[in-house]
């Protein structure tokens, strides 16, 4: 999602990537940094990404938790795998790698809500259809629609669709005190995440401008306070770990496991599932 900055810079081919192939360009100015990597802050706030994602992966192997949920954090460090490339080559196809595996996790979050239950209960007809659709979107966005605005509304959809199916599931759950109060704050950081990343986002598309004006008048180091896209990178890697943790717990819940997992923050930073005791669960 973004904005195109008509920036010369981007252009030059004799930088390390070469040319600029993608429709986007963001704010922060290119090949500045190094010139290995064209939007350096815009990258590396990726990493955050992938460390929550890694850390979701191994809570769900360690406690073997589903494929489902491990899919789900899979496709989360695709997206900071996708996004980090994006930024660094600013090239057509690892726009691509940015925005297509945000529509697959939350395709993937919606299938791990349907299919709640340790067996699968709707066959092969939903993964099937949930794949049909989403394979639409991507021929349509790739082949066709080639605009930022497809890709932002079929996103906003698709997520729509899963926090609304995740409060349906909320409804059908007996819920005791302390898991309640454990999903609602993961459901309000979530949001909380995603919604305020997009007003940096737009704030960073907004004033641009001026945000670079302001980056040249400070200077290294604390110009990077003024990165807007990288702290929308920070927000939504944590509101959406939320979101899926959120997703996460709603099956753990299901299940009736809830009484043995909570959510801890290692190093009092990366959320992730774990056990409320040291105690094995069989």
């Amino acid at each position: 999602m973004g904005m195109i900055i008509m920036d010369n810079a981007s252009n030059a081919t004799n930088h390390f990537w070469g040319e600029r192939t993608s429709t986007i360009d963001w704010c922060e100015e290119n090949y500045v940094v190094t010139q290995f990597i064209a939007e350096f802050w815009n990258s590396i706030t990726n990493s955050l990404f992938v460390v929550l994602a890694g850390l979701g992966i191994w809570s769900v192997i360690k406690h073997q938790q589903g494929k489902r949920m491990l899919f789900c954090y899979v496709a989360l460090m695709t997206v900071g795998f996708g996004s980090g490339f994006f930024h660094a080559t600013l090239k057509y196809t690892t726009q691509l790698l940015d925005e297509l595996p945000m529509l697959y996790t939350c395709a993937l979050s919606f299938y791990a809500l349907v299919e709640i239950d340790r067996r699968v209960q709707h066959g092969w007809r939903l993964p099937v259809g949930i794949g049909a659709l989403q394979l639409a979107i991507t021929l349509i966005y790739i082949f066709w629609l080639q605009s930022p605005a497809f890709h932002q509304v079929a996103f906003a959809f698709t997520a729509m669709g899963t926090v609304g199916f995740g409060y349906k599931r909320m409804k059908q759950m007996r819920i005791d005190r302390r898991t309640k109060r454990l999903m609602t704050r993961l459901l309000v950081f979530g949001h909380i995440g995603m919604y305020g990343g997009f007003l940096v986002w737009n704030l960073d598309n907004i004033f641009c401008h001026r945000l670079r004006s302001y980056r040249q008048m400070v200077n290294s180091p604390l110009d990077v306070f003024l990165q807007l896209h990288g702290w929308w990178h920070i927000l939504t890697a944590y509101g959406s770990t939320y979101l899926i943790l959120w997703v996460h717990f709603a099956r753990i819940t299901w299940l009736g496991h809830d009484h043995l997992f909570t959510v801890k923050h290692k190093f009092g930073l990366f959320p992730h599932v774990a056990m409320r005791t040291p105690k094995k669960v069989e």
